[in-house]
């Protein structure tokens, strides 16, 4: 194995990413080095890229950027057992201390001392990755590389939308990038009735409606009100609120169903305005969403997609490293899916 290898790295306090040579990780005795075969764009890597206010605040350069990957196990510490070099896995994102209250409840996701894989340490657009062996997933071997790339957005789509019982339950979300266009899949493969899902990129919109939304809903066009009249509803039992915008979750708050529950996941201004009449007059349960529950969460996305969920209908793009500026160009523009970038030259015609 050579001594250094491709990263791209967050190399100053600037917009743009730099693809350049570093050296290979090393590897502790509860660590394993993991051999890249693809890194998905999340909207946080997005984030790094435009090095925007929060990227300004949290990200310290130089650093690898990337938490959505799979690859395979390259070597592995001296006190690691169960895994052997070869081995196909993904990764959690999140690298919990182990010591707190949360963490020794079994509450893992909830731990407020969370490192977080390509923000506060190096990551996974390299051509190596070190991890703890903690937060590793086997992939089997029915699930494609360019899905398990991807298993840390589809798992907080999957915590969210998971948070309440959905069969037979009227469901509005709020968003539709991503993780909202997985939600909504999600809410249908587990037995929702009607499935509403909002924003105003009629792309990411026409992925949701594909992914199994009942009705799409551009807000630019037409009112979530007006919809709810023509579906003969009264409001929504469930809202999964993943756009991060005020004007979407008070459109939320409106059109719930007296005793509903919302799941947030997307994060909204710290100034965002609310009526709590909403709120408080209609009993309302709100729930805040981040990560995925270790590793409860990643078991059950694992054995929907071995039961037919059809993730690959979000996977729009998949694309040599290489060409990496054009993902994010893509990202940037929404008119895209899930992208996926390659390291190994093997890529699907």
């Amino acid at each position: 194995m050579a001594d250094t290898m491709r990263a791209l790295v967050k190399r100053e306090a600037a917009p743009g990413l730099w693809m350049q040579e570093v050296p290979v990780p090393t590897t502790g005795p509860n660590d394993v080095l993991i051999k890249l075969e693809k890194t998905a764009i999340c909207g946080t890597d997005l984030h790094i890229y435009k090095w925007d206010d929060w990227s300004q605040r949290t990200i310290r350069t130089p650093l690898i950027i990337g938490h959505e990957f799979v690859g395979h196990i390259a070597a592995v510490g001296s006190a690691v057992t169960g895994y052997e070099a070869g081995q196909r896995v993904s990764a959690e994102g999140h690298i919990n201390c182990g010591k707190c209250r949360n963490c020794r409840a079994g509450k893992r996701h909830l731990c407020p001392n969370t490192i977080g894989i390509g923000v506060n340490r190096d990551g996974g657009f390299a051509e190596y990755v070190v991890v703890p062996w903690e937060n590793l997933w086997p992939v089997p071997d029915d699930i494609p590389s360019r899905l398990a790339a991807f298993f840390d957005p589809f798992g907080n789509a999957a915590h969210c939308a998971l948070q309440f019982d959905l069969v037979g339950e009227d469901v509005l979300i709020t968003g539709a990038g991503p993780i909202g266009i997985i939600a909504a899949g999600i809410c249908r493969h587990v037995g929702g009735r009607r499935i509403v899902v909002t924003d105003v990129n009629d792309y990411r919109l026409s992925l949701a409606k594909a992914m199994g939304a009942t009705r799409v809903v551009n807000v630019s066009k037409e009112s979530v009100s007006d919809v709810v009249r023509e579906l003969g509803m009264v409001g929504f039992d469930i809202g999964l609120e993943m756009s991060g915008h005020p004007g979407a979750f008070n459109d939320m708050l409106e059109n719930m169903y007296h005793g509903g529950k919302i799941a947030l996941l997307g994060l909204l201004p710290k100034n965002t305005g609310i009526n709590w009449d909403q709120i408080i007059f209609k009993g309302l349960q709100l729930h805040g969403i981040y990560g995925r529950r270790m590793y409860e969460t990643w078991y059950k996305m694992t054995q929907m997609l071995l039961t037919g969920f059809p993730l690959e209908k979000v996977l729009t793009h998949e694309i040599p490293i290489e060409d990496f500026e054009h993902g994010f160009e893509l990202m940037a523009s929404g008119q895209c899916g899930k992208v996926v970038c390659d390291w190994s030259g093997n890529i699907r015609s």
